[in-house]
């Protein structure tokens, strides 16, 4: 396929996807006051769903999900690698009560900035990162004692296709400090959308979700590495 068509069917799914938001972001907006928070959060996985179907209408862009029942009603906190906005598109569906974590920039983007910002998102400020350290441990504790999971990338910054990062320790200290488990995700998605590529190409994303680890008995340096290991053991390598 050339890189013209492929640019073409990109840019079919961006017009797309910009209607899909601004319209259901719309009407998030108009419909919080009158639902319970945990009902709105079916409202980002409707856009969430729409968008991925969207995206497989005009990339032809797949998925299938191994461990789905991993996922539990409970908190948790999710450690995933990180190498596009594909998955953070897939998690509003599958993970939900959710507060997501986020650059506080974010939230000024028009319709889906502050339709994100009514679902108590944990916003950071990356540019300070001892105070990000702080206000993502805060904030992470008080959002999952409320019975909301959260969704850490613990490489920091997406990573190119194929390849992973070291792991932060944020993740499990999180997780250690509100006594709830870890989940890891390790997925493949940077093959299909890059980071930083307007181009979507072709494909199937593979998402693996393992077990619940606990955190309880064991210090923060080991369950990092734990999931750092399972997430690299895990991710599926196109040759």
């Amino acid at each position: 396929m050339t890189r013209v068509l492929l640019a073409l069917r990109s840019a079919l799914f961006y017009l797309g996807y910009v209607s899909a938001t601004v319209i259901l972001s719309g009407l998030f907006i108009l419909v919080f006051p009158l639902i319970s928070h945990r009902n709105s959060h079916r409202i980002a996985a409707l856009w969430s769903r729409t968008i991925l179907g969207w995206l497989r209408v005009c990339c032809g862009v797949s998925y299938e999900i191994i461990g789905l029942e991993n996922i539990k009603p409970s908190p948790a906190v999710y450690l995933s690698n990180h190498q596009s906005n594909w998955e953070t598109l897939l998690f509003y569906r599958l993970i939900y009560p959710l507060s997501p974590i986020l650059k506080k920039e974010l939230l000024n983007i028009p319709f889906w900035g502050w339709a994100l910002r009514l679902t108590k998102p944990i916003a950071i400020d990356r540019s300070k990162p001892r105070e990000a350290g702080r206000s993502l441990l805060t904030q992470g504790v008080q959002r999952l004692g409320e019975g909301q999971s959260v969704i850490v990338f613990p490489e920091g910054t997406r990573s190119p296709p194929g390849y992973i990062k070291r792991f932060t320790r944020s993740g499990a200290t999180l997780a250690a400090a509100a006594s709830v488990p870890i989940v890891p995700i390790a997925h493949n998605a940077g093959y299909v959308w890059p980071p930083r590529s307007f181009i979507k190409y072709p494909g199937k994303v593979t998402v693996q979700i393992g077990q619940p680890i606990d955190v309880d008995d064991h210090s923060v340096k080991i369950i990092s590495g734990q999931v750092e290991a399972w997430v690299r053991n895990h991710m599926v390598v196109r040759n």
